[in-house]
């Protein structure tokens, strides 16, 4: 009784007079083992109860039917199961939308086997063939990361008499090139596509010329961006911006950026990416007046420049000691409608510090300060560190002070070298006042205060100990 419960409810839609074989149910039940002789006997039991709805004139419902019973499976095996059955009925054609729901639903759950068995069955059912279903099939085969099983499906397309299109052909060189030991046989079936009707556009050449600038062959990628223009397509951005990314990786700046003068003399307007690329090279060889004039010509063609770009010139000027210059390029930002950021303070301040300026690099962590922005520990305790070396105590307590004021914990190695400083100092009222500008801010345990205070006892004790020594 509960089978036949279980019965209806599977065949939920169909007509009153369909049914299916009792085993049918017992068969599927993941619950039930059978032997080898018992799995036998059902299999002749199934046969027999399909003869008898076959003499019994009973119908399974129409191919409409059926296929919104194997729409309706989650479990693609049940699916399958379904569709044999209906499969073997007299006079039953089940529809070509069956075929590929069956088809996607088994992809999808990886029974790539059972995938191909339906497509033999699909062929010799002289279906006309949508091209969809294959390209389905491609992104599934692109998503689980079988590119040989992604090939295989374009030629079975062209024995459906299924013609490709540039879609198809995309789809599959994009999950060839993600290997690079399948980059030629993209290359090999980009070659021969307009032997089987589908001609490449341009997404297929940019495809083809970013694997081949990412494998280091920067000379097929510009032969493909060459016999592009020779056969009347037109590059896009990302045409351009690709090889610019090539060469740029081969340190051929200058030639990139000639490639930008004639991207802009053709009338394209560069991405921010093409032009993050171009001022990182150029920073990077340390053409920094290159970079700058390049920051200052983005707004005029027709690309704003953002944080990144300025970030990136930023950073170009302090690596080659040029701190001061990245001063006046991080006061320009806000007239150019870009406000500076964590990182642009942090660079800045860090680049300063590092060039001894000591007093400017105060001034703008007071200024991110003042901006909500928090100092990272590097910058701080650089900043403090790069006070006490020169014997600037008191700056280097007003920046300890700044940072308990909006709530910032100074690193305990901060605080270990301004208590040895102070240790160390011979002035006795001096000493007392930098102790005293320190300890009236209030303390909490975010400031790490033990750990200085243990590292402080330590000291004296070993002062104590020496002088007790010479004594």
């Amino acid at each position: 009784m509960i089978e036949r419960v279980f019965m209806r409810h599977l065949l939920h839609g169909i007509s009153k007079s369909s049914t299916l074989p009792r085993s049918f149910i017992l068969w599927r039940n993941p619950l039930l083992h059978f032997s080898s002789s018992e799995s036998s006997h059902l299999e002749s039991q199934l046969r027999h109860q399909e003869q008898e709805c076959s003499s019994s004139g009973y119908s399974i419902g129409s191919p409409a039917r059926v296929q919104k019973l194997i729409a309706s499976q989650s479990d693609p095996l049940l699916a399958k199961e379904i569709f044999d059955f209906a499969s073997r009925q007299p006079d039953f054609r089940l529809s070509y939308a069956s075929f590929q729901i069956l088809i996607l639903k088994l992809a999808r759950a990886k029974q790539f086997t059972l995938v191909d068995d339906v497509i033999i069955r699909l062929k010799s059912s002289r279906y006309s063939v949508t091209p969809s279903l294959f390209l389905n099939l491609i992104k599934i085969y692109a998503d689980v990361d079988i590119p040989d099983k992604a090939l295989k499906t374009f030629y079975t397309m062209l024995e459906f008499n299924c013609k490709p299109s540039p879609k198809h052909l995309n789809c599959i060189l994009e999950a060839l090139v993600s290997h690079r030991n399948y980059i030629r046989a993209a290359f090999d079936l980009f070659k021969n596509a307009h032997r089987h009707g589908v001609l490449p556009n341009t997404k297929s050449y940019n495809i083809l010329m970013r694997a081949f600038c990412l494998d280091g062959d920067l000379s097929i990628a510009y032969s493909l961006f060459n016999q592009m223009i020779k056969r009347d397509l037109l590059p896009d951005v990302e045409s351009y911006r690709i090889l610019m990314q090539g060469l740029c990786r081969k340190s051929q700046v200058n030639t990139a950026v000639d490639l930008l003068e004639d991207m802009l003399n053709k009338g394209f307007v560069p991405d921010a990416l093409s032009y993050s690329t171009l001022l990182n090279a150029l920073c990077r060889k340390k053409k920094l007046r290159e970079a700058y004039k390049l920051l200052c010509r983005m707004k005029v063609k027709g690309c704003n420049p953002d944080i990144v770009h300025y970030n990136t010139v930023i950073l170009g000027f302090c690596r080659e000691g040029r701190a001061a210059d990245a001063c006046k390029i991080l006061e320009d930002m806000p007239s150019n409608g870009c406000m500076p950021n964590l990182l642009s303070y942090r660079t800045l301040v860090g680049g300063l510090c590092d060039q001894g300026m000591h007093d400017e690099a105060k001034t703008y962590v007071e200024e991110m300060v003042s901006k909500g922005f928090s100092p990272h520990v590097s910058v701080s305790h650089g900043l403090i560190k790069g006070f006490c070396n020169v014997g600037k105590i008191e700056e280097a307590c007003g920046v300890v002070e700044l940072l308990l004021k909006n709530r910032e914990a100074p690193h305990s190695d901060s605080w270990l070298i301004i208590l040895e400083m102070i240790c160390e100092e011979n002035d006795k009222v001096r000493t007392q006042n930098a102790l005293h500008d320190i300890l009236k801010m209030e303390i909490t345990r975010d400031t790490r205060i033990v750990d200085a205070a243990a590292y402080l006892e330590g000291y004296v004790i070993g002062k104590i100990r020496a002088k007790s020594r010479r004594q």
